[in-house]
């Protein structure tokens, strides 16, 4: 039976991606339901080729706009995140992929877990906000999170080769993003236009702005924390400038079993549609004469100061991720205007941290709090 898959944030990159690869295979996947948050134009166009049932608008000003656009189709037009929240519970829904960008994706993530979905996450955010919440969420319901984000995903197809032995280490390879290789004087006139220039990865301007900070990594050290259930400490970011390698798995022996392939998102975007199968996605395939040799570097925190914070953050638990997350969503979004340097986002983000209003234990009414506080204390600073 075809897999019926409802896509959040299907307007962005992993959105089509995603339906890249749905395209190539339409006698596997169905599209049920898809949303955007404004991109009206984009989101008919998808709706009319994939004959969706329901599309959902989360800024409700446009709905009238997408209505009109699809007025003359067999698709459902919804607006609001509530809307969202709802059609993900459907029974016609298999599949959820998380594709929304921050926390806004956290909302209906949590509503698909409750009602006993496979998520296809690669909203990081979601963990990163409020771990503990979407896992334990994921435990009582029996729902399954299946990893999208690349690094992930290589833990997960690593993993699958362990046959039950504990992970002694995961080590999380990073690209370095387009500032690796220059001194911290350079970086810090950087433009919004430079960091956006990723050397390997087609994304977002979000996660490409993240990667070159290196808090795109740092994110992943807490993800990785809450989907495998190993403590900070042992992960371990390694900059691999190829990004040939998407990460390793370590076990007591010394042995280190590594996951391989060209960066390209479709091919774990199509490892998580399909599992336990394996499909074609249209990927260029590892020429290994033409690559010639990989280099692998320890990061640099002092040039890229996010990555510390995101573990000085994990290691104290609680609201701490979820207010860093708050905060680096302000700067960056401040960057991407030129309103700030390239340093502001992480002195910005780590007064953000050091003056949180912490909570030990928090509930998902204080994890919305947090996340509002701090976007708030964020602006101030701005401003």
């Amino acid at each position: 039976m075809k897999r019926k898959i409802a896509i959040l944030g299907s307007t962005g990159s992993i959105g089509t991606q995603t339906l890249d690869v749905v395209r190539q295979h339409r006698d596997l996947f169905d599209v049920e339901m898809i949303s955007a948050g404004n991109n009206t134009t984009l989101l008919a166009q998808q709706a009319r080729e994939f004959d969706v049932n329901n599309v959902v608008i989360c800024n409700e000003s446009r709905y009238p706009e997408l209505a009109e656009a699809l007025k003359d189709s067999d698709s459902k037009v919804w607006a609001g995140v509530d809307s969202l929240c709802s059609l993900v519970r459907s029974d016609g829904v298999d599949i959820v992929v998380g594709a929304m960008v921050g926390f806004s994706g956290l909302r209906p993530t949590l509503s698909a877990l409750e009602a006993g979905k496979i998520v296809a996450l690669a909203n990081k955010e979601t963990l990163v906000a409020a771990g503990s919440i979407v896992t334990r969420t994921m435990r009582e319901h029996n729902a399954v999170i299946l990893p999208v984000d690349s690094e992930h995903s290589a833990i997960f197809q690593c993993l699958l080769g362990a046959n039950g032995n504990a992970v002694e280490k995961i080590h999380l390879t990073a690209s370095g993003g387009p500032f690796r290789t220059w001194e911290k004087q350079r970086i810090a006139a950087a433009t919004a236009a430079d960091a956006l220039k990723h050397p390997n990865w087609d994304m977002g301007s979000k996660v490409t702005i993240d990667s070159a900070t290196m808090m795109n990594k740092g994110f992943e050290v807490i993800e990785a924390k809450w989907l495998f259930d190993v403590s900070p400490s042992d992960i371990n970011v390694v900059v691999h400038p190829e990004s040939i390698i998407h990460s390793m798995v370590e076990f007591e022996d010394g042995a280190v079993i590594a996951q391989l392939g060209c960066p390209d998102m479709r091919e774990p975007i199509g490892f998580a549609l399909s599992f336990p199968a394996r499909i074609t996605v249209g990927n260029k395939k590892i020429d290994f004469a033409a690559l010639g040799s990989l280099h692998f570097e320890a990061p640099d925190t002092g040039r890229f100061p996010n990555l510390r914070l995101a573990y000085e953050a994990i290691e104290r638990g609680g609201n701490a991720p979820c207010a860093l997350n708050a905060a680096n969503e302000v700067t960056v979004a401040a960057y991407l205007k030129g309103l700030i340097g390239f340093y502001d986002i992480s002195r910005i983000n780590e007064k953000c941290l050091s003056g949180l209003n912490f909570v030990a234990d928090p509930t998902i009414e204080d994890i919305f709090e947090t996340n509002a506080e701090v976007a708030r204390i964020a602006n101030g600073c701005i401003n």
